[in-house]
Parts: C-alpha cells; sequence; structure tokens
C-alpha cells in the first residue's frame, strides 16, 4: 500500500496523540500537513513533529493536491461545517466523535459523502482495541450464551475542573455527556450486540451553572444550557435491552464497570470504551458449557487473545479508513456508523422531550472483527 497523506484540521487537546501515533505508530499514515484557527498551535505541532506545512486555513489544506485525507479534529459544533466543506472540495474525511452536532447535519454529510463518491468515516475508534474486540470474539464464541440485556455507564461531575476551555461541554447543541462519551458507549454496544432497534430516554439539567477550576480560565462561570443527567434504555434488533446512564453531575463511583453483557449462560464486564484495552471478566452459570474452561460461580479475568492495538491508538480508524481507500471495501469506523450511532445518542433527547419511545432509522451492518494478530501500526487488507 502507498502512503497516505493526512491534513490536519484543528490541532487542539486530542490532537497530541493522533500526531504521536501517526508519526511513530502508523507505518501506512504520513502528515501532508497541519492548520488551526490560532497558528500558533500549529507552528507547535510543526516544530515538533516535523511537519512540513502550515496552511493558512483549511480551504488551502483542501486544495493541496498531497492531501489524500482530510482529518477533522475541530470542535463537536465545528465538525459538519469542515466536513462537508472537505467533501465539497473532493476529499475523504475521518471525522472526531461526533459526526455532527444534529442528526439532521449527519444525514446531510452521509448523503453528500454519497453522492460524491467520498469514503467519510470517524471516530470513536476505541472498538477496534484489543480490549472490546476481545469481548466481541467471546460473545461469537457464545461464551455467556445469547445477549438478553446490559448496562453502560459514564459517570463523572463535568469537565471543568481539569478541561482548560471546558464550555463547549455545556452548551447547545453539541454539548452534554451523551453526545461527549456517548458515542464511545453507544459505538462499543453495536460491535458486540448489532444495530439498535429503538430508544427510550430521560433527561435534565440540574446546574444552570458550572465554574471553572482548571487554568487559564479558573473562576470563569459557565452558563449551562444542555442536558447533563442522560438515562435511557436501547432496544438492539437482536431483541437485548440495554440500560445507559450518562452524566456530568454525579460524583464518580468506584467499582463499577462501564459497561455488563448479561448473557442467558452468564455475564460479561467490558473494558472502558475510551479506552483500547482494558479488564475483561465473566461470569458463568452451570448450565454454560464453557464453564469447563472458566469454571461456575466465580467471576473470572479472562486475557484477550488480540496481540495489537492495547495502548492508546488514536490513528486506527483513520489508518483503516486509509486501507480501505486503498483496497475499496468499506471502513470499519464508517460513517453508515457514527451515523447510526449519531441517531441513537439524538433519540434519547427526542424520547425525553416526546414522552415517547423512539424508533432509529439509520442501518448499521457489523463490519468484520480485526485480525487477532498481526502487525502493530500496518492495517490488514
Amino acid at each position: 500500500m502507498g502512503i497516505k497523506k493526512i491534513g490536519f484540521v484543528g490541532v487542539g487537546d486530542i490532537s497530541g496523540i493522533y500526531l504521536e501515533n501517526i508519526t511513530k505508530k502508523f507505518k501506512e499514515l504520513e502528515i501532508a500537513g497541519v492548520c488551526d484557527l490560532v497558528r500558533e498551535k500549529a507552528e507547535r505541532a510543526a516544530e515538533k513533529y516535523g511537519i512540513p506545512k502550515i496552511y493558512n486555513d483549511m480551504y488551502e489544506l483542501f486544495a493541496d493536491p498531497e492531501v489524500d485525507i482530510v482529518l477533522n479534529i475541530t470542535r463537536p459544533n465545528e465538525h459538519y461545517g469542515v466536513t462537508k466543506a472537505a467533501l465539497e472540495a473532493g476529499k475523504p474525511v475521518y471525522s472526531e466523535k461526533p459526526l455532527a452536532a444534529t442528526l439532521e447535519l449527519g444525514r446531510e454529510l452521509a448523503a453528500l459523502a454519497a453522492e460524491k463518491g467520498l469514503l467519510l468515516g470517524g471516530a470513536p475508534d476505541t472498538f477496534m482495541g484489543a480490549g472490546i474486540q476481545g469481548c466481541r470474539k467471546l460473545l461469537e464464541e457464545g461464551v455467556i450464551g445469547q445477549p438478553i440485556g446490559g448496562m453502560a455507564r459514564l459517570i463523572c461531575h463535568g469537565h471543568e475542573t481539569w478541561h482548560p476551555d471546558p464550555e463547549f461541554y455545556y452548551k447547545t447543541p453539541g454539548g452534554g455527556p451523551m453526545l461527549d462519551m456517548g458515542p464511545y458507549y453507544v459505538t462499543a454496544l453495536v460491535n458486540l450486540l448489532g444495530p439498535v432497534q429503538s430508544v427510550m430516554g430521560m433527561a435534565k439539567q440540574e446546574y444552570p451553572t458550572r465554574t471553572i477550576t482548571s487554568k487559564p480560565l479558573h473562576g470563569t462561570i459557565i452558563d449551562v444550557d444542555c442536558p447533563t443527567y442522560e438515562m435511557g434504555l436501547i432496544r438492539f434488533k437482536s431483541g437485548a435491552i440495554v440500560q445507559i446512564f450518562m452524566t456530568f453531575d454525579v460524583y464518580s463511583m468506584p467499582g463499577l464497570p462501564c459497561i455488563e453483557i448479561y448473557g442467558t449462560h452468564g455475564n460479561m464486564t467490558v473494558p472502558n470504551p475510551n479506552n483500547f484495552s482494558g479488564d475483561i471478566q465473566i461470569k458463568v452459570g452451570e448450565s454454560n458449557p464453557a464453564n469447563v474452561a472458566f469454571g461456575s460461580g466465580d467471576w473470572v479475568k479472562i486475557d484477550t487473545p488480540y496481540t495489537c492495538y492495547e495502548n492508546n491508538s488514536r490513528a486506527l480508524g483513520l489508518a483503516d479508513l486509509a486501507k480501505a481507500l486503498e483496497t475499496g471495501r468499506e471502513p470499519r469506523a464508517a460513517v453508515q456508523q457514527t451515523l447510526h450511532v449519531l441517531e441513537v445518542m439524538r433519540a434519547f433527547r427526542l424520547s425525553s422531550d416526546s414522552g415517547r419511545e423512539v424508533q432509529i432509522e439509520a442501518p448499521f451492518e457489523l463490519q468484520p472483527a480485526m485480525p487477532i494478530v498481526g502487525e502493530e501500526g500496518v492495517i490488514a487488507g
């Protein structure tokens, strides 16, 4: 495969791990250049990572024939505008999550990519890591029987204590815990349990203001205008029903697994979907044939069989999209997944506002699992 050159739009807080991994981990990617509204950020990145070009703006980046794929790592409410402009310029795009701040804008981007015949994909790509891929393999082997339900939870008291500029987390339309952290959880769940059929939800805003205690904006008061306490039920087409809880209002409770899957013959805990790996534990019943291997009645820690992508591997989805661009296959983190996930997340608020169950229309087809063994940094075709 030829090297695919990446054009960075946005050099904010999360850009560091992308820059690190593209320059040091992924052997089939190269950075063509970077741009940011704050030019000093682009200059610092270019100096640190030896990047050859700094573009004056994103349109100059889009016009560069050396750019094979645009990486959109701007803020959530800017994803739509940047991705749309890149697609209109004829460039494939990989975007940070979410696909867009609203379902309508997400649908527009998916339609534009299809019209232009361009690949569009996006974060999160943590589901491609050793942890969740290992869980997928165990489920496909029937270790806990047929999945019947589960629980997913993100419990924290907000980002104003650590993020340097957290206001956007509390602003409509792109703010709130569901759109911020929900992509990791919902993406993991659809890769373990398949497409979603419908959603029910309730949401509220508990605190009208937040006070930033991190630097450099210590003491600044934020007006909150989006829900910060969101709870719902996800009904999967398989029949499984999962409860999900996303909040910026509750102090974390230690010891609770991020995701649990309940099966007909046992249960499984899934690693934090914001990470690429982590502990997998199962508990199987006496009626489960797997109890010969795993015992019964006690929780057993399971080592993932996957040998690659256990550490922070952000840009893995981008590398996979680059390989898909070369081979003509569907990327594992393609727009059909990011749009399905966006519709699920938006459905919680729609359900809360309307008091009804909301049907999910965007299709989702599970892509092939990652290879169990391989060379880290080189994507199998």
